[in-house]
């Protein structure tokens, strides 16, 4: 009897280690330029400085979704609009723990961009 027990425990064993094994993906996080985190509520930080024809890659680091789009929230109002030379971004989805890519910026100058859902949630886009 101890000896099927040790061997069922044995072959439980190996088959956990080959699942955590193949479970792994092994992919390195993205280190694309111009990453704009995002956590529960807000944008990690407030803004971001890029070259002209670069792009931006927004990161969702919790399960909650954002919508990215032109515009900002000031006092509390959800103010869309988008700026002359600003890429159009009209409510793109960015769900948990995902990215999404907007640009490229082809005009210098200084951009605003928020998510519609949370509150205060507003990025300053600097394109030199």
């Amino acid at each position: 009897m101890s000896k099927k027990l040790f061997a069922i425990l044995l072959l439980g064993s190996v088959m956990t280690l080959i699942l955590v094994a193949c479970s792994a993906t092994g992919a390195a996080p993205s280190s694309a330029p111009n990453q704009v985190h995002m956590n529960t509520t807000n944008f990690v930080q407030s803004s971001i400085t890029i070259k002209k024809g670069e792009r931006i890659t927004f990161i969702d680091d919790t399960l909650i979704s954002h919508t990215i789009a032109n515009g900002t929230w000031e006092n509390g109002t959800a103010k869309p609009v988008r700026e002359p030379g600003a890429p159009e971004v009209k409510d793109m989805p960015i769900n948990g723990f995902s990215q999404g890519t907007i640009g490229p910026f082809t005009t210098v100058g200084t951009f605003h961009l928020y998510c519609p859902i949370h509150s205060g949630m507003n990025l300053t886009v600097v394109v030199l």
